[in-house]
């Protein structure tokens, strides 16, 4: 005990963070360092205020930090006291020094030691290759010929024949996305999308001067219907649509829909961009819309949702050898190139399996989060998908989506609202809950437990929404 308390005032000594969050940081240290282990129980409040010269109350203040990031328990009569299991591997460093955020859309990240040792040995051999200097050169846009090919490979299940002349691997599935309505829509232009959709579109859209137009969804996603009707009416320059687990509803277009979006953008010629980041994620894909339409549909899809984002390559699927051309070069202008190490990395890992392995553990982690979020959350109504990594939670009325985010932001949870999908007013009652990320099974569902709990107890507002989880009924 007293080798902690020397350490800790030392760090204390050296940061220039507040004294609460100093200490914090030295007890995270400690944890991840192995000097702390599971269960042990840390220093009386009065021994850390005398040994570090602080006042009771900052000593108070130092353990609930550590607390509300899931480092400790207080235990009342008894102390406070390490919790759960202390991860030792560097590479999950950040769930175990701080509190989660479950805000960020983001997978979540397997604990399988051979998988890590993969993606390790991936990273040492893309430094032992024999000229470095080619990787920090600049490189034409789309990828090499190998790099198209590898992009085809991986999207073969769910694209067959997809042609390596028409795909274009770029600096993420978000850059494509710009790219792809750069070229096609011009400022004052429509852009039909749903009307709960991934926020990236409204600020490409804005920054374009692109006008969405939000359609209605349900539960099985984008109406075909009201998408015919709008066809009818004024003809949009294009449809995005993001068919498997739209982010953020999880509502997943059937096959039925799917083929009438695809008849109806082909009576109109309406071009039809699809966004596929979670295509590979479910047991039972469906076909994509590229497959129904192929000439009228720009396919995207990129690594970020089955490996992680740092990675930041998406593939672009074109119709013609015409359009690859067109949008390479508006690519090129917007980005100059993806980053030729990383498309390298992702070439090998797709060659040599590592990247199926990752989509496998990812999906099996995802399903686990989801049963743990059926258990705890049981009772609750929320919408979601057995192999996705988040979930839509509607907000009861009388309640609002302000309040719940707020306090769950006060225990540490970071929620998204619906106001950052919507791309028409009102805004559904509801948020966007992230299961994945460097929380590890276990924050997962402590985290689920605090939501549970922020919703049973839950006060009404004076303004209540509609405490509908989506904008059409």
């Amino acid at each position: 005990m007293g080798n902690d308390l020397s350490r800790w005032a030392a760090a204390l000594a050296d940061s220039d963070r507040p004294t609460y969050h100093a200490i914090a940081d030295a007890i995270a240290d400690d944890i991840q360092a192995g000097r702390l282990r599971a269960q042990q129980k840390l220093p009386p409040l009065r021994a850390l205020a005398t040994a570090l010269g602080i006042n009771f109350s900052t000593a108070a203040r130092s353990y609930a930090e550590a607390a509300e990031r899931g480092l400790i328990d207080g235990r009342p009569g008894s102390g406070s006291y390490v919790r759960g299991e202390v991860r030792s591997d560097p590479v999950h460093r950040a769930s175990a020094v701080g509190p989660i955020d479950m805000s960020m859309n983001m997978p979540p990240e397997p604990r399988d030691p051979a998988l890590v040792a993969r993606l390790r040995e991936g990273f040492a051999r893309l430094g032992q290759q024999g000229d470095l200097y080619d990787l920090l050169r600049y490189q034409e846009f789309g990828g090499s010929r190998a790099d198209r090919e590898a992009g085809a490979a991986w999207m073969a299940r769910r694209l067959p024949g997809a042609d390596p002349a028409n795909i274009l691997v770029c600096p993420g599935a978000h850059a494509a996305l710009l790219g792809l309505m750069a070229a096609l829509l011009r400022a004052g232009d429509t852009l039909a999308c749903e009307a709960v959709t991934y926020p990236g579109i409204k600020g490409i859209a804005a920054h374009l001067g692109i006008r969405p137009v939000g359609l209605p969804a349900d539960r099985d996603g984008l109406d075909p219907d009201a998408f015919a009707a709008l066809c009818a009416a004024h003809p949009p320059k294009a449809l995005y649509v993001n068919p498997t687990f739209n982010n953020p509803t999880t509502a997943t277009l059937p096959a039925e829909r799917r083929a009438a979006i695809a008849d109806i953008a082909l009576r109109y010629g309406v071009p039809i961009i699809e966004d596929d980041p979670y295509g590979c994620l479910p047991r039972q894909r469906l076909a994509p819309i590229a497959t129904l339409a192929p000439q009228l549909t720009f396919y995207v899809a990129g690594l970020s949702k089955v490996l992680g984002a740092g990675l930041r390559i998406g593939y672009l699927v074109t119709p013609n050898v015409r359009y690859t051309a067109r949008l390479s070069s508006t690519l090129a202008t917007l980005s100059v190139m993806a980053n030729p190490a990383m498309i390298q990395l992702a070439t090998r890992w797709i060659e040599d399996g590592t990247l199926r392995a990752a989509t496998r553990a990812i999906r099996a982690e995802s399903i686990a989060r989801q049963r743990l979020a059926a258990r705890v959350l049981d009772g609750i109504a929320y919408h979601s998908q057995p192999e996705a990594f988040h979930l839509w939670l509607p907000v009861p009325a009388p309640w609002n989506r302000i309040e719940l985010a707020t306090r769950l932001q006060g225990h540490g949870i970071a929620a998204v609202v619906s106001d950052a999908f919507a791309m028409r007013a009102p805004a559904p009652e509801a948020v966007r809950i992230c299961l994945g990320g460097a929380a590890s099974r276990e924050d997962c569902h402590r985290h689920l437990e605090i939501i549970h709990d922020a919703i049973e107890h839950l006060p009404a507002m004076a303004a209540g929404g509609t405490g509908e989880p989506f904008v059409d009924f």
